[in-house]
């Protein structure tokens, strides 16, 4: 596996090495001490699984501390345009957010610290995306980041793409209301 830093603290952009043949191919997704060496040390506690269609956008969802999660995050089928956005306060990347396309042609991964908000827009006809989290689903500490606050700038793709959302997440929080993290 190939673990490349992403531009912001914390993030990571990994890509499998894929073995192919006549039968079709081979990865590995996830190995615990490779992840170690390259200094995530997470425990990962659930996976999770979603189906949408094209425009679809779920997100900028996070959880709030005590049962803020990191996310592994890939996609098995389409395309998405994949969104995070920096929560730490104590980080010089605060309030700023970082995209990346992710298909299943190569299988790169993107792994996200806590304290970030993370949401996704389908560019294909679908797309079924799978993450690993960091810690269980806890509804009473779900937040949502306004996925088109004004003061991030977030250039979502205008390429005949309308996102629909669920109100839940149409109804997010500019980060200036956010709650954010240490």
């Amino acid at each position: 596996m190939n673990f490349q830093a992403g531009p912001l603290p914390g993030l990571f952009i990994i890509e499998p090495l894929i073995f192919g043949d006549a039968r079709g191919h081979f990865l590995e997704t996830y190995r615990k001490d490779l992840f170690a060496a390259n200094g995530i040390h997470e425990d990962f506690v659930q996976d999770n699984q979603s189906l949408s269609g094209k425009g679809i956008l779920r997100g900028l969802h996070f959880q709030a501390p005590p049962h803020a999660q990191g996310k592994l995050v890939r996609v098995l089928q389409g395309r998405v345009l994949d969104v995070v956005v920096d929560l730490r306060r104590s980080s010089p990347t605060y309030g700023r957010w970082f995209s990346l396309e992710l298909s299943p042609e190569k299988g790169r991964m993107f792994y996200i610290p806590p304290g970030f908000a993370h949401g996704f827009l389908v560019l294909s006809e679908t797309a079924d995306v799978v993450y690993k989290t960091t810690d269980f689903y806890a509804p009473a500490h779900e937040r949502v980041l306004l996925w088109n606050d004004p003061a991030l700038k977030i250039q979502w793709p205008t390429d005949g793409i309308t996102p629909q959302l669920n109100a839940r997440d149409a109804a997010g929080k500019p980060l200036a209301e956010a709650e954010t993290f240490a």
